[in-house]
């Protein structure tokens, strides 16, 4: 079996859970699998060691014992490319590191399972995209992407022309339904006129594709002002309250849910957000607590208000962290993923693939 190398062309597409389903799917079809993570750009600690939650589930839900650092190889961090631009990273050193560890963890097992990144040009700076790896293994690269709008198709153009002849097929995940039509009936078939091959087109399913209420409060530590009810709502996207009431309205309005972050002494705010009906919760930085009449009325539209200690500015990129990466990586998580797969995509292709 080839190796497989799961890429995507934006962030938030679900990479982690779709690779590992794979890993699993050819685990369950006799297969012995390795998992590889070439970049890590998720958690680091201070002292450049990975704290990367993707191998770690990897290792858990695959039996491997290979240790961290031959996983995850290189650790992506802005430091990393800071270091890259003034030359004290080598782009022939770092090759040759993944490479050898690949050969490594390739030699122990039947097939390979490799996580790119969530942009095609991540590792430009030291020759190692994953066009790069993918050339440099001799992998089937299957594009993740998600689809919203026709012009979604532009991106998955310009990186099957850079992936070339290693692109085995794109895989459109958490697809809503109100699109789910138009991708299957239209754009399909376009990309397959273009030589461009299909795998699977994956629904969306709510619990893979935001967070509650209740795990978003309880990953940010905040505090829950209002009673219980809402917090079981999921939520998907987050909109910024900076701006005039009026104005705050009419964007909060066309939002879909989503949760509202502002500071809390901006109380003409928070009511707009009341008055909309796709804000589902209210997050509110700086510490300051809002009117026990705010706090009532949101009690009464359902909406929870969501209280921490911290600056808006780092609310802001708390949520933003968590919102993209998604519903806590678990094995239930891979589970879900995996039937998904076996039921909406053609992951047999790529297993039986020997060429």
């Amino acid at each position: 079996m080839k190796p497989i190398l799961v890429t995507s062309t934006e962030e938030a597409t679900g990479k982690t859970a779709v690779t590992l389903a794979i890993a699993k799917l050819a685990d369950a079809a006799g297969y012995s699998v390795g998992y590889m993570k070439p970049k890590g750009t998720r958690l680091q600690s201070a002292t450049g060691k990975t704290r990367d939650e993707d191998p770690m589930l990897a290792r858990e839900l695959l039996g491997l014992d290979s240790e961290m650092h031959e996983l995850e190889p290189i650790v992506y961090t802005p430091t990393f490319v800071q270091e890259a631009i003034q030359g004290r990273e080598q782009p022939d050193e770092l090759r040759d590191r993944v490479l050898e560890n690949y050969e490594k963890m390739a030699g122990e097992r039947d097939a390979m399972v490799i996580e790119g990144t969530d942009r095609l040009v991540t590792g430009g700076i030291v020759d190692l995209t994953d066009a790069d790896i993918a050339e440099m293994i001799d992998a089937n690269v299957v594009l993740l992407s998600r689809y919203d709008e026709p012009e979604d198709v532009d991106d998955i153009l310009a990186a099957a022309e850079t992936l070339g002849d290693s692109l085995a097929g794109v895989l459109f995940n958490a697809v809503p339904d109100a699109v789910f039509d138009q991708l299957t009936t239209d754009v399909v078939p376009f990309l397959e006129n273009r030589g461009i091959s299909v795998l699977g087109v994956v629904p969306r399913v709510q619990e893979l594709a935001g967070l509650t209420v209740d795990d978003l409060a309880e990953r940010l530590g905040a505090e829950v002002l209002t009673s219980d009810a809402g917090t079981d709502l999921f939520v998907e996207r987050f909109t910024v309250g900076a701006m005039s009431a009026e104005s705050a309205l009419t964007q909060f309005r066309r939002m879909q849910n989503a949760v509202m972050i502002t500071s809390g002494d901006r109380p003409e705010i928070v009511t707009a957000a009341l008055d909309a009906s796709g804000i589902k919760a209210i997050i509110l930085g700086g510490g300051f607590r809002p009117s026990s009449a705010i706090i009532g009325r949101a009690e009464e539209e359902g909406v929870p208000i969501l209280l921490l200690q911290s600056d808006t500015r780092m609310v802001i990129d708390r949520t933003e962290d968590l919102l993209q990466t998604g519903p806590t990586r678990s094995a239930a998580t891979v589970d879900r993923m995996q039937t998904l797969l076996d039921d909406h995509a053609d992951v047999d292709s790529l297993i039986d693939n020997d060429d």
